[in-house]
């Protein structure tokens, strides 16, 4: 798709204040996000978390108890789901079983009385670029996970609509199929140059496929950044541990640093609080066998688990988590430096003991 088709057919999308209860449980509490014009945009966060309630909500599936919803600078509040700029990609596919790929794909424009010629000229669009056209005469019945989830999205993208919704498409997938979709997935977003916005709970997903994301608990947002940018600069505990593994380590404030179970850490800049957490992932700890000039630990190696790509140690004092390629034989009892470099030490700035 060229430039300037992307700037006159995508728009950006954007929730003002959405608040949503289901009896006395708030399912969103306030919820304000600005979600780009042809930005992967991604809802993170556990079951229950809010980000299903609102996806439905943009949708026009659930009303909001208070709050707007915009396309394009264009309040949608009050618009029934039929007439949004948007389509939905739901987590069951939704295909229906009595009819063919292509009258599946062709549906939604039949049901809006288009007429043949473009039904044609669109199905055929979309068949072509999601690699389905020697399937465009099955049914679903016949088809594997990975292909009913292609032709999903070629009924949604066969209306053009503004922004694609994503219920965790590829949650019935298996792992290795899972991962090539998702690839897949983002390769076509950008191609398209559309608004994508994907919920999930899965951290790898939203990682691989996301240009920003934002993470929800409890009906809030609780951090909305790039995937580095929440990986590496969590704003609490709860960001720190969802997103990654990540060693929670609390702390409290002195002159230089913080003192810790594992005695004083060097920081590079002063806690807010007086009693609080640092944060450190696993893949930045250093290991070795010589004293490191700052922030150095000895610790000896209580647990090892073989991943294949790298090893997980666990180290005591502290249940420390290590993650390394380096140590090739690393035995249970062997004793080591660990070095927690200052620089990769994360204040939680929120998190008060």
């Amino acid at each position: 798709m060229n430039q300037n088709h992307q700037t006159q057919t995508n728009q950006g999308l954007t929730a003002k204040h959405v608040c949503k209860a289901f009896g006395k449980v708030k399912a969103l509490d306030d919820v304000t996000l600005d979600v780009k014009p042809g930005e992967f945009f991604t809802l993170l966060g556990p079951s229950g978390c809010g980000k299903t309630t609102l996806l439905r909500i943009i949708a026009g599936l659930e009303l909001a108890d208070a709050g707007q919803i915009l396309t394009g600078g264009k309040d949608i509040t009050g618009l029934p789901a039929i007439k949004r700029p948007v389509n939905t990609v739901f987590q069951s596919y939704a295909l229906f079983p009595h009819l063919t790929i292509y009258e599946n794909v062709a549906f939604g424009l039949r049901s809006r009385k288009f007429p043949e010629a473009e039904i044609k000229k669109r199905v055929d669009r979309r068949i072509e670029m999601l690699d389905l056209q020697e399937m465009a005469d099955r049914h679903p019945h016949q088809l594997s996970g990975g292909q009913k989830q292609r032709v999903a999205l070629a009924r949604a993208l066969v209306n053009e609509p503004d922004v694609l919704l994503l219920d965790e498409p590829m949650s019935a997938l298996d792992a290795r199929l899972r991962a090539q979709v998702q690839e897949d997935l983002r390769r076509l977003q950008r191609k398209l140059g559309r608004t994508f916005i994907l919920v999930t709970h899965d951290q790898a997903e939203a990682l691989v496929c996301s240009d920003r994301l934002a993470v929800m608990r409890s009906g809030r947002v609780i951090q909305i950044g790039t995937p580095e940018q929440v990986y590496d600069n969590p704003r609490d505990s709860f960001v720190a541990k969802f997103l990654g593994a990540a060693n929670l380590i609390p702390s409290k404030r002195v002159p230089g640093g913080v003192e810790t179970e594992l005695g004083f850490l060097a920081l590079d800049k002063e806690p807010p609080w007086e009693k609080g957490t640092v944060a450190i992932r696993p893949e930045w700890i250093r290991i070795g066998d010589e004293k490191p000039e700052r922030n150095g630990i000895r610790a000896r190696v209580s647990e090892i688990v073989y991943r294949g790509t790298n090893f997980d140690l666990w180290l005591e004092p502290g249940h420390l988590r290590v993650r390394t390629s380096s140590y090739k034989r690393v035995e249970a009892g062997r004793e080591v430096w660990l070095e927690l470099a200052p620089h990769e030490l994360v204040i939680l700035e929120d998190d008060h003991v």
